[in-house]
């Protein structure tokens, strides 16, 4: 875990460099905050935050240069003792320009603000869509013009949306800031326009530079786009904090909260107990004893579908439902006085049907759920199969979909198959998922893919009347493990934003806590109804 550890923060150091040092330097010199600057500036002074879509766009793009943090940083923060979300360009990054992962991101950034009923900070500093890429970013529904319609989508929930126009603001993005409820703008360094000056030149013959065109002075004493211009950025996140610290507040959904407790476990015991051999089992309770407050695990139905832990709880004085596989090899009882060998990780009728109901459970008492997952999926042959196994799975997927409380989802270990579905995948609208370092991710293990997908290999080829030799099915699996191995770690997964984040161990309970108070914004909790149960 150390080592992984290690290469985590590395890369953490790495990502949050943007575009690296010397692009770093010559933002500076034009006397403009980095993305990072601007974030740390604006939120209350050492107060917690959360960094959503940490490694996404990593390794991605490689023939254009790359787009480290997708260009953009984005925080869950606290402002004026208040928790926002805060989206800042990093111009270091290809002038800040959009590549599909940065409008990716940016969409998730509004779904949070959305479904939490957060207000949302733009630190604007870009230079629009990346043009050579722009047929991946542009029309599709979930692509950059989907921003613009979560924009007024925000406003007429009555989210506050506030921007800061601190560099370019070209195009298209020109709606964003001004779609704002407030726009404010940095002088020299600020400008907005749906045509920069070589395009208005071009197109009618103007000739105009940028500044005269959409600079601070012409959009707050001539247009009136923008409300306030400021000399620096420091002035301006200045006057942003000014305006949070007015907002009123709205009503909240009540989730249980006592005085916290700490964890009987201190955090670091997951650095030594938590195996790195996927094959070796272990107790989920042990993790549970660094996550959960001291003493306040109330586990449900602990004799009965045992390969799922379901348990009512608190962390950080936050009551939770919590469904966590466990990892131990266990024993089942079953008619007649007989027993059953159950393996770890696996999901069996019995812990399926056992996790459905207490899922619709949590849901009628208004406690959130948080998901850990270490799952190889549901158990498969043919006593499984006659037994309905996928009735049961069924059952608690439909449970899980239905949800109507916050969830939110950390990978631990394994995600396999429809496992990663049943204990709320990305697909089933976690309010936050995060991933540890020793995650996988993928339909099924290595192991088995290459396995699998060696046969149909070979399957094709005896189709045709050719044979592998040993030497070239060794040759040929150790392609297929070399590629699958690659798409199982965790920051495979966090490029592709499949994850919020791959993060220290120890920060999931922060990550729970922040999460349930950022939901905790949002009063509205539709009626529970999981239409029809197989049974």
């Amino acid at each position: 875990m150390e080592n992984l550890l290690s290469e985590f923060r590395k890369k953490l150091e790495i990502v949050h460099l943007g575009g690296g040092i010397k692009k770093i330097e010559k933002h500076q010199s034009k006397g403009k905050m980095t993305a990072w600057e601007r974030v740390h500036y604006i939120l209350d002074a050492d107060s917690e935050y959360v960094e959503i879509g940490s490694f996404a766009g990593e390794d991605l793009y490689p023939e254009h240069g790359g787009c480290p943090n997708g260009g953009v940083v984005i925080v869950l923060g606290y402002i004026q003792q208040r928790l926002c979300i805060v989206v800042s360009n990093d111009a270091t990054v290809k002038a800040g320009a959009w590549f599909p992962i940065s409008a990716k991101k940016n969409l998730r950034a509004q779904e949070i603000a959305m479904e939490n009923h957060l207000p949302i900070i733009y630190l604007v500093d870009s230079a629009g869509v990346y043009l050579p890429m722009q047929d991946e970013i542009f029309p599709d529904k979930e692509h950059f013009g989907r921003i613009f319609r979560n924009n007024a989508k925000i406003s007429s929930m009555g989210i506050p949306q506030i921007s800061a126009i601190m560099g370019s603001c070209v195009a298209g993005g020109a709606y964003l800031p001004i779609m704002s409820d407030y726009a404010l703008i940095v002088e020299g360094t600020g400008s907005v326009f749906l045509a920069g000056s070589y395009l208005v030149k071009s197109s009618i013959g103007e000739v105009i530079d940028n500044e005269a065109l959409g600079g601070a002075t012409t959009h707050c004493e001539i247009s009136g786009v923008t409300d306030n211009k400021y000399p620096d950025d420091k002035s301006c996140l200045d006057a942003i904090r000014g305006i949070v610290d007015k907002f009123g507040h709205q009503d909240k959904a009540h989730f249980s909260r006592i005085a916290a407790a700490e964890p009987a476990q201190d955090a670091n015991y997951l650095y030594k107990y938590f195996p790195q051999d996927r094959l070796k089992p272990y107790d989920m309770h042990e993790v549970l004893k660094c996550i959960v407050d001291k003493d306040s695990l109330e586990e449900y139905k602990r004799d009965y579908g045992k390969t799922i832990i379901c348990a009512l709880a608190r962390v950080d004085g936050w009551a939770v439902g919590i469904v966590a596989n466990q990892r131990q090899v266990v024993k089942a009882k079953k008619p007649g006085n007989a027993t059953e060998m159950q393996m770890g990780g696996v999901i069996y009728s019995d812990s399926a049907d056992k996790a459905a109901r207490f899922i619709m459970n949590c849901n009628q008492q208004k406690i959130p759920l948080v998901f850990l997952q270490d799952v190889t999926g549901f158990m498969v042959g043919s006593r499984s199969e006659q037994g309905g196994i996928i009735k049961d799975g069924a059952k608690m997927v439909n449970a899980m979909a239905n949800s109507v409380v916050p969830k939110f989802t950390f990978v631990l270990g394994n995600s396999y198959g429809a496992g990663n579905y049943a204990m709320c995948g990305k697909a089933y609208d976690p309010r936050l998922i995060y991933a540890w370092p020793t995650a996988q991710m993928a339909v099924m293990s290595g192991a088995s893919a290459g396995k699998t997908l060696l046969q149909i290999q070979e399957a094709t080829l005896k189709a045709q009347n050719k044979a592998l030799t040993e030497q070239e099915k060794e040759a040929l699996l150790e392609k297929i493990n070399t590629t699958y191995q690659k798409q199982l770690s965790p920051y495979y997964a966090a490029a592709r934003l499949w994850v919020d984040g791959v993060i220290d161990p120890k920060d999931t309970r922060k990550i729970i806590s922040m999460g349930i108070e950022a939901a905790n914004q949002n009063p509205t909790i539709e009626r529970y109804n999981v239409g029809v149960i197989q049974t």
